[in-house]
């Protein structure tokens, strides 16, 4: 029908029904709780003077005790469902989560809903702060790839009904449902693959430690040369940021003096890619597997040979999950952990140079 401008209105479809997520606080429960009124309510939630401070404090009180978020979206669809998801990654410019965004989005899109996402820069602080601007948008779940270790700060939000799933780490205090690759199975096979072709000293280097998938990776690392009868020395580990600078440094290190390794295993594609700047420039032929692939790995000489994570299946596990949990159909938080597939194409494959 065309209304008194002239322009034509199309009747919306209507959302599905809310689910077992429940209703969020409002403004009116805040005032409820701390005896005022509205209009105070909206003047300490917009920073707005006119407020005592003794009233500021019951209202910001109540705040804290609903667990209520200003919002901040311009459309708050009815029953409190925005069509909406959010996806905090750790770095948007890491070739990893380029396939996991995509399938994220398709799920969300085959759904009706918006993907909005982020980067935390693998900064806890601001994984929180960019979730819970996402949370006062109103977004009706979140994927998260975690940078933090404690997550109770969306305690509120997952008792308002924002589903959420983890990926690649679990949460840290809560319970809730994450998706994971079996970093300790692939690190393991990985670094077994290079034993099985005759070395022995073989170097790991890897992320920062206090990070669930650098601590699964050497711990498979560790599993693989402990099944082999093989001792460590702590000059054949290292793990850090992955900057190229410190990951060229620890091969540098590990490549030189009287006994070098024969093998590097990269724990994650940042420090594949500069392990295979630092071993063109080496003399010596140095074997190397990396966790997760990279492009062009097979037309390097020789090929990159790699333990793959399916990026986009897991994407799409976990999108599938979330909106599982919108529906009501899934209640109780599991930890899922999809498989690793090595591919062999020649770096894994050379023998020990002595």
């Amino acid at each position: 029908m065309d209304d008194r401008t002239g322009h034509r209105t199309v009747p919306q479809t209507p959302l599905r029904s809310a689910t077992r997520y429940g209703t969020r606080p409002t403004m009116k429960d805040v005032a409820a709780r701390a005896g005022v009124g509205l209009k105070t309510v909206s003047r300490v939630v917009n920073g707005e003077p006119g407020v005592t401070p003794e009233t500021e404090r019951r209202v910001q009180e109540a705040i804290d005790a609903l667990g209520f978020r200003r919002n901040d979206s311009a459309r708050v669809l009815r029953k409190g469902r925005t069509a909406s998801i959010g996806l905090v990654l750790e770095d948007l410019a890491d070739p990893f989560y380029g396939p996991l965004s995509r399938s994220v989005e398709e799920v969300a899109r085959a759904h009706g809903a918006l993907l909005i996402n982020g980067s935390s820069a693998e900064d806890p602080e601001r994984e929180q702060e960019l979730v819970l601007a996402l949370c006062a948008r109103r977004v009706d779940g979140l994927v998260v790839i975690p940078a933090g270790d404690d997550h109770r700060y969306l305690e509120p939000e997952l008792k308002a009904g924002v589903a959420t799933v983890f990926v690649d780490r679990p949460a840290g205090h809560i319970e809730a449902d994450v998706v994971l690759s079996d970093n300790f199975g692939g690190a393991r096979g990985g670094v077994a693959h290079l034993i099985a072709h005759g070395h022995r000293r073989i170097g790991f280097i890897g992320d920062m430690p206090r990070i669930h998938t650098a601590a699964e990776r050497l711990r498979g690392y560790r599993a693989a040369m402990e099944d082999a009868g093989i001792p460590v020395a702590g000059s054949w580990m290292s793990l850090g940021v992955t900057d190229p600078e410190r990951v060229r440094r620890a091969a540098e290190e590990m490549l030189s003096g009287p006994a070098p390794v024969t093998a590097i295993f990269a724990a994650n594609n940042r420090v594949t890619v500069t392990a295979i700047r630092v071993l063109a420039e080496h003399a010596r032929r140095v074997a190397l597997v990396g966790f997760d692939d990279i492009e062009l790995a097979d037309l390097l000489q020789p090929g990159v040979t790699v333990v793959a994570q399916d990026a986009s299946d897991i994407g799409r596990t976990a999108a599938e999950r979330l909106f599982r949990q919108l529906d009501g159909t899934q209640v109780t938080p599991e930890r899922i952990e999809l498989p690793t597939r090595l591919i062999t194409r020649g770096s894994g494959e050379l023998p020990p140079a002595d």
